[in-house]
């Protein structure tokens, strides 16, 4: 890897670390360098710059797109360019330009070049970054942002009006650079700030200045209460207060926002959002929307935004929620009418992205985890940056034309339709019980590679820990510790669910354990122990997933975990058989009274899985095995004998049952056992 390449990944990884410079996959850096021609054996000078869709914090060298100078520069003479006079450039022309990096690439591979690559290549310095800092963003958006820059820097840092990221932009700030060397950079009204440097250290220490100087101007300058005062009632909740009452409200505003398409939600109450929400303005800046492009492309032009206080009776809060999402799509269908041309692309959906609600937080809404999370990261920043912007000046964002014309760009949505096709349980929230060992533990990893967000639940703390941090981070898998035959302890940990994801679609019933003694020796406490972690348990987690389930009005899915027992009568098994046919018939009784919600509640009716299972590690292995006069250790294969196929039943094999049942390919189908069994003939369904 040559030198300056290195240097630009190590700086793009700082500088992408640091929440106050860039945001998530926000913002490029660029480095140009001479190399050998592997072609001509002669010199030929390079740029490499941060690929289409790329992190600064997380940037490797496969994530650079690498393009030969000369050519890409050679675009100026085909360009239509209005030499920075400020006068529009017809956004088809701009387009046009985007397929002409692809001429200019060097080599096998690479990212794809950005929207910005012009600025990179255009500007005649060895090192440039384009970053998103909160304090630069908000001196790009205040009303009068050149006397700003002007009163702030100098003339060290230039001002360079609002232009649609492109290829006249990079023209732009190349003019700029050339006629004031003195210049580190410039502040891009309504968008960000761009540095320049001769060595990456030098082009690093300048984007730090800028963004460290602009700060400490809103810090000194800033008036203490940008928003305004505290409205009277809005002031946020105590903390459990607040989350009881997000988890209340989270199944149907995820409901809501999903209205055109399935969203996974996420939920913050940090302190910078219930400040916002608490303050007189904040009706009024949010209906401004964001300014930066990266911005608003996730967040959308503006928020929803709940006008009743916190202490507002739940029933009365729902229904204004209903009556202000009803709102919200009328307007944003108004928005893109009038706006859209004859070669728009379509309408994406109408619903909001982020929801404001007073007292208690923010809900962000995206199609998967990580989406929604940055989503509602962005309007932080944005939040931040009205702060800076109304505390020395006037917030002024660029108009909605604009915005729309960046939201509905055709190389935006060219960038959607290259996005992967989605896996079979995307946007599905998954709740497993039991989710630490065994078949519950292969569940979880199943339904999250096949593109669920999972929750794995298990009364072993330490166990679910250890299988969510197998499966990936926070945006996969969460774990939470449940006993299952606890009411309460169930509600807690459903709540957490949807805290963590916005709500829950799938239910995977798992939790369970067994002793097997004859009749005679099984005393009260076994019986009991026995119905209440299988058939109380499953009932509670039923009844608590069903709440949220009818609450978000998105169906559902409750599988069962069961077993060949419901049906089999084994020997020295009365307590385990009997809660497991209970297990089998609340299947059939929840597919019943759900089905009118969409809910499609199924069962799965393993054989005993002896590998990997925690129930037979327990003891339930031993107690069998001398029950049919087997070695422990041959029980398996035992099992495997006893069945039509002759093949032992592993926890992968039900965790694909469950799959099959929710992927969506028995959409119409309720109330099924299915057997995973390897064929016990006596278990057959009658």
């Amino acid at each position: 890897m040559h030198s300056e390449v290195q240097a630009l990944i190590a700086r793009s990884n700082r500088l992408g670390a640091d929440p106050t410079t860039t945001n998530y996959a926000g913002g490029n850096t660029s480095a140009k360098a001479q190399v050998t021609d592997p072609v001509t054996g002669g010199p030929v000078d390079l740029l490499w710059v941060k690929g289409s869709g790329g992190d600064l914090g997380t940037l490797t060298e496969a994530g650079l797109a690498v393009l030969r100078l000369d050519r890409l520069r050679a675009l100026v003479d085909v360009y239509p360019a209005d030499a920075g006079s400020g006068n529009p450039v017809d956004p088809e022309r701009e387009d046009e330009m985007v397929p002409l990096l692809d001429y200019c690439r060097h080599g096998r591979g690479g990212a794809a070049p950005s929207i910005d690559t012009a600025m990179h290549g255009l500007v005649d310095a060895a090192h440039v970054d384009h970053l998103h800092p909160d304090a630069g963003i908000a001196v790009a958006a205040a009303a009068d942002g050149p006397e700003l820059t002007k009163e702030i820097f100098g003339d060290r840092v230039l001002w360079v009006p609002w232009r649609r990221p492109g290829f006249q932009l990079g023209l732009d700030i190349a003019a700029v650079a050339r006629a004031n060397p003195q210049a580190i950079g410039v502040i891009l009204g309504g968008h960000g700030i761009t540095a320049w440097g001769a060595t990456s250290e030098e082009c690093e220490r300048h984007s730090l200045e800028i963004i460290r100087t602009a700060q400490s101007y809103l810090d000194e300058h800033g008036r203490a209460e940008p928003f305004g005062p505290v409205i009277d009632g809005y002031a946020p909740l105590p903390p459990d207060e607040r989350r009881a009452r997000a988890a209340a409200l989270a199944p149907v505003l995820r409901g809501l926002a999903s209205t055109d398409r399935p969203q996974v939600g996420h939920f913050i109450d940090s302190d910078v959002v219930l400040d916002f929400v608490a303050r007189e303005r904040h009706p009024a800046l949010a209906a401004l929307g964001t300014s930066c492009p990266d911005h608003f492309l996730r967040t959308k032009v503006r928020p929803m935004v709940l006008d009743l206080p916190p202490t507002a009776p739940l029933p009365e809060t729902l229904d204004r929620l209903r009556e202000l999402h009803a709102a919200y799509r009328d307007d944003y269908r108004a928005y893109y009418e009038r706006h859209a041309t004859s070669d728009s692309p379509p309408m994406r959906g109408a619903d909001p992205a982020i929801v404001l609600v007073p007292g208690v937080g923010m809900f962000s809404f995206g199609a998967n985890k990580q989406t929604a999370r940055v989503a509602g990261e962005f309007y932080v920043n944005a939040v931040n940056v009205m702060r800076g912007a109304e505390s020395v000046s006037r917030y002024a964002p660029i108009d909605e034309a604009e915005k729309f014309r960046i939201e509905y760009w055709a190389l935006e949505e060219a960038k959607l339709k290259r996005l992967p096709k989605p896996k079979p349980l995307a946007t599905r929230v998954a709740f497993v019980t039991g989710g630490g060992s065994g078949i519950g533990r292969a569940t979880a990893h199943r339904l999250a590679a096949e593109g669920a967000c999972v929750v794995v639940a298990d009364r072993d703390a330490e166990a679910a820990a250890t299988v969510a941090a197998e499966i990936g981070g926070a945006d996969v898998a969460v774990a939470v510790t449940a006993d299952v035959t606890d009411g309460t302890a169930v509600a807690r940990a459903l709540r957490a669910a949807v805290l963590a994801f916005g709500g829950v679609d799938l239910v995977v019933n798992n939790a369970g354990l067994s002793i097997s003694k004859p009749l005679l020796e099984t005393t009260e406490a076994d019986w009991d122990l026995q119905h209440d972690v299988m058939a109380k348990g499953s009932f509670l987690v039923s009844r608590e997933a069903a709440r949220i389930m009818t609450a978000q009005g998105m169906g559902g899915d409750i599988v069962y975990i069961s077993s060949k027992n419901s049906l089999f009568a084994g020997p020295n098994n009365v307590a385990y058989g009997a809660a497991k046919a209970d297990q089998a018939h609340q299947v059939r009784l929840l597919a019943a009274e759900l089905g009118g919600h969409g809910i499609r509640v199924n069962g799965v009716n393993p054989d005993g899985v002896v590998r990997g299972s925690g129930i037979f590690a327990g003891g339930w292995g031993a107690q069998r095995a001398a029950v049919y006069g087997v070695p422990e250790e041959k029980l398996g294969e035992f099992y495997a004998q006893r069945t039509l196929l002759k093949r032992e039943v592993l926890p992968e094999h039900v965790a694909n049952a469950v799959f099959v049942l929710t992927s969506g390919e028995l959409s119409h189908t309720t109330g099924l056992h299915v057997p995973v069994d390897a064929g016990v003939a006596a278990a057959f369904l009658r």
